[in-house]
């Protein structure tokens, strides 16, 4: 193979290098006035909704089909196979539209490719480092960056032949699919563990059946017989015979922890411990933290009033926002942002994450500030909860836990995946690196 120096580095000789609207039959960018909101009807996507290469519906709000007809022009409406790139806030994330009936607003621009561009590939080419890097590059702002579609359309990029866009979007749509089937079984198990818990905490299902005189669904008699068949007043109602209720903060330990002083370098270098602040779980795909983004040193954890915990800590974001959760899996110091509830209280890390989902509104209800609205320890103490008894929390436990330790696993088999597809796919993108080879790595990693 032969190769020919451009802009964008050394290229394949077959590769076209031209401005990026060579590509194009359209780069615009959405509405910029306020669109209705509805329960029904198109989604409205905003450069929030599109994140890890996705359209997340899950966030996104919808308008009235009225509006929609009506309010918008074609630039606002992509149709499928458009590829949307955020150009304000955070900036280069990239998404193909993959349904009929959605508009954008001014914070993401609409990319419309050519023949000559698989819109596939024309993501992984705008999210690889090189044009990630060039975008940044191009942007202004110092608050909120703002990348504009002007310059996006001069970039020059590189881009081979169709039938090898096809092959290198194989190599690399084989770890997605991959990554994918592995997030969606942790939905999945999320799930169950979730029902199960609003089954016996919330619904009370097995004390319902039994006051009844019925055998509780889908439970073995020793199981069954963990349940008491009757109900007590207390400070939360009802709640099942011999069941405890008391301020949350009495049945597990709540700490809190700091921010040494981030110009002195002897705090943090040499980095030896994990540091966790609640950006490292706005970007969790599972309430799994495998990693942080920074590491404190041995001086400067001292510094940090709650030291090191263990693993298996629930960590809440307390503020900025309230309401992130995930379990660390790794010995980790916190910063003043998080309520941590380490093992070894009455009610377990994996219980607690639940019960935190449960009562997220009654949570976040506990919130005050003028600045930031937070939830102190103080205030997150007297919450009241139902402290279920020994057996069945332990019965919980052991249906729960083994669930938790599979969506572990696979979040662990998921980022794996997720680094080898970032680290092969600017060598693909670029021509470096030959399909062959970056085939023997996807099938290695997927053995």
């Amino acid at each position: 193979m032969s190769f020919k120096t451009a802009d964008v580095g050394i290229v394949p000789e077959a590769w076209d290098v031209e401005e990026l609207r060579y590509f194009l039959d359209l780069i615009t960018y959405g509405f910029t006035n306020p669109m209705p909101d509805s329960d029904e009807g198109p989604w409205k996507l905003t450069a929030k909704d599109v994140v890890n290469g996705r359209i997340n519906y899950g966030t996104a709000r919808r308008t009235t089909i009225e509006a929609f007809k009506s309010k918008l022009t074609d630039k606002s409406r992509p149709r499928v196979g458009d590829v949307l790139l955020t150009k304000d806030g955070s900036i280069g994330r990239v998404a193909v539209v993959d349904r009929d009936g959605v508009c954008i607003n001014q914070s993401v621009a609409l990319l419309r490719p050519k023949k000559n561009i698989n819109p596939e590939f024309l993501k992984y080419l705008l999210i690889s480092p090189h044009y990630q890097r060039v975008m940044e590059g191009d942007s202004d702002g110092s608050t909120i960056k703002h990348i504009y579609i002007t310059r996006v359309d001069k970039m020059q990029v590189a881009v081979p032949p169709l039938a090898e866009q096809s092959e290198i979007l194989k190599v690399v749509g084989t770890i997605d699919d991959r990554i994918t089937l592995l997030r969606e079984t942790n939905a999945t198990l999320e799930a169950i563990a979730q029902a199960l818990f609003k089954s016996w905490f919330v619904d009370f299902d097995p004390v319902l059946a039994k006051a009844e005189g019925r055998q509780p669904e889908g439970m073995d008699a020793t199981t069954a017989a963990l349940f008491p068949d009757s109900f007590e007043e207390s400070e939360l109602g009802l709640v099942p015979k011999g069941w405890a209720v008391k301020p949350v903060g009495d049945a597990v330990d709540c700490l809190g922890g700091g921010t040494p002083d981030t110009k002195e370098s002897s705090y943090w270098e040499p980095a030896e411990h994990c540091w966790t602040t609640p950006k490292d779980l706005s970007g969790l795909q599972s309430p799994v933290l495998l990693r942080t983004e920074r590491q404190l040193s041995t001086l400067g954890l001292a510094k940090v009033s709650s030291g090191l915990l263990p693993a298996g800590t629930l960590l809440l974001s307390s503020r900025a926002p309230i309401g992130y959760l995930a379990i660390a899996q790794m010995p980790v110091a916190v910063n003043q942002g998080y309520i941590a509830i380490p093992p070894g209280g009455e009610l377990s890390p994996v219980y607690m994450l639940f019960w935190c989902r449960q009562n997220m509104e009654v949570i976040k209800g506990r919130a005050n500030g003028s600045t930031f609205m937070e939830v102190s320890k103080k205030a997150f103490r007297p919450i009241p909860a139902m402290v279920p008894t020994a057996g069945v929390l332990d019965a919980f436990a052991n249906i729960a836990e083994p669930l938790f330790e599979r969506l572990i696993e696979n979040e662990r088999q998921a980022q794996t995946l997720t680094q080898l597809r970032d680290t092969l796919l600017p060598r693909l993108i670029s021509g470096q690196l030959r399909l062959s080879d970056a085939e023997q790595a996807v099938e290695e990693a997927l053995a």
